[in-house]
């Protein structure tokens, strides 16, 4: 089968397409044609040598998250079959610019039947840092009020509608070009950052879910309100500061997780959750689309497709 993989780090060009063998599912694995991956601002930290602890020695196959076809159950495995559709975000000891990849049961959940490949392949890797940011660590609950800064990014413009979902209220920092997409999908309050300063427009949120970092984090300690949170992907947040302000402060990262997953695919499904995809490349201009991401303004998520049909590799 083929992989895009890198053999060393740098730009672009370091990605490969490499002939490797198909692997084989073992007990406990699922065995699926990848049919559709998304790109991340992770693939490009790791392609340029961001990471030093990226899960795998040289070479490297790239990409957290997928969407395709069960082709083998392995022994052991309950709740799959051949031909399911699935979505799911690997583990960091594999990747998913591939054909075919192994996947765990812990990894994987069936992907909404209302969405395409593409549209689902965006979805893992988002929706599982947005879910475990608001409600794992933010503890987001219905009635209170929350600021995402950055929503109409990948994980943005997801985490906007969990919250609605969740029934809080939501303040998003965007630019003056996403103003009515973040409408459009259900923010209460849309701040353009690039004429506005957010902590003049709107206060006294339980939780900041930060996806921008820097001076944007530094002035999030302001509108919480006592007893708030500070959560990020980015940047540990002052725990001094936070204990100062009597307020709960922490950065994670995102783990694979079936059950959120499926939770998530439910809501899409429902039609409470949309999935936005800017953009989609075939898999061999992987390169492309990590460029495109790492120098443009990106609203939702860029995909790659496979350009093969499921079933025929």
């Amino acid at each position: 089968m083929e992989a895009i993989r890198i053999h060393k780090f740098g730009g672009p060009d370091v990605l490969e397409v490499d002939d490797v063998e198909k692997p084989v599912a073992g007990s406990g694995e699922l065995l699926v044609q990848v049919m559709a991956a998304s790109v991340s601002p992770v693939d490009y930290k790791i392609r340029g040598g961001g990471y030093d602890d990226a899960g795998q020695a040289l070479p490297i196959t790239l990409g957290r998250d997928l969407a395709g076809v069960v082709e083998e159950v392995g022994l052991d495995v309950d709740g799959f079959a051949i031909d399911n559709d699935v979505f799911a975000l690997l583990g960091r000891d594999r990747g998913a610019y591939a054909q075919y990849v192994i996947v765990t049961p812990d990894e994987v959940a069936r992907m909404p039947p209302s969405l395409s490949y593409v549209e689902a392949a965006a979805v893992p890797l988002a929706g599982l840092t947005a879910w475990q940011g608001l409600f794992d660590h933010g503890d987001l609950q219905s009635g209170q009020r929350v600021l995402i800064h950055g929503g109409a990014g990948g994980v943005g413009h997801l985490a906007v509608q969990f919250a609605k979902a969740r029934g809080a209220f939501v303040a998003t920092t965007a630019s003056s070009e996403d103003i009515a997409f973040l409408s459009e999908i259900g923010a209460d309050q849309v701040i353009d950052y690039q004429r506005q300063r957010f902590e003049e427009e709107s206060s006294d949120f339980d939780l900041v879910y930060d996806l921008i970092g820097g001076e944007t984090q530094d002035r999030s300690w302001g509108v919480l309100k006592r007893g708030g949170a500070l959560i990020t992907t980015l940047k540990e947040p002052s725990r001094e500061e936070a204990q100062r302000r009597q307020l709960r402060a922490a950065h994670y990262m995102t783990v694979p997780n079936s059950t959120e997953l499926a939770e998530i695919a439910g809501l899409i499904q429902s039609g409470r959750v949309k999935v936005r995809v800017q953009s989609v490349y075939p898999l061999s201009e992987a390169g492309q689309a990590q460029s495109a991401l790492e120098r443009g303004h990106v609203q939702g998520k860029i995909v790659l497709k496979s350009e093969q049909p499921a079933g025929t590799i």
